[in-house]
């Protein structure tokens, strides 16, 4: 009797939790990455191949430390926690680029995000590699280790 009532109270908090969180207009979509918001451009790993293929600047949005242990041939090292000093450090290759893609470590990292919407508020559009590093390195994509792109 115990374990149908506490199965049943569960039940009936999830109920109204989702309730709560649809009808609310407070909560967060459901089956969504909640990192992603109007405005960003996601790209998929195949396209991100495709843009570093035709020149695309690729920035490392991960600490510099990361950076240096590996990232995406010609990735340049822009940390989302460090962004105002590498921002200014590489502003004019940023602001010379037409196609800039932002990736950091994967599902659940928001600096790629970050740092891309900090971009955009600098007048410089950048998509945002979707699954970030995870995904490059599981395509078997080339990498390269080292502080220099």
């Amino acid at each position: 009797m115990r374990i149908a009532r506490a199965a049943a109270i569960a039940a009936l908090g999830a109920v109204l939790g989702l309730g709560w969180n649809s009808l609310s207009g407070l909560g967060f979509t459901l089956g969504r990455n909640v990192l992603i918001q109007d405005g960003d451009q996601l790209v998929e790993v195949a396209e991100a191949r495709i843009r570093l293929d035709k020149g695309a600047l690729f920035l490392d949005a991960r600490p510099a430390a990361f950076h240096a242990m590996s990232h995406i041939p010609g990735a340049l090292s822009l940390p989302e926690d460090d962004f105002d000093e590498a921002f200014a450090r590489l502003e004019r290759r940023l602001r010379s680029s037409l196609d800039v893609v932002v990736y950091c470590a994967g599902f659940g990292c928001e600096a790629s995000h970050i740092v891309a919407r900090k971009l955009k508020e600098r007048g410089i559009p950048a998509a945002i590699l979707h699954d970030g590093w995870p995904a490059w390195e599981d395509a078997k994509y080339p990498v390269r280790a080292g502080a220099e792109p």
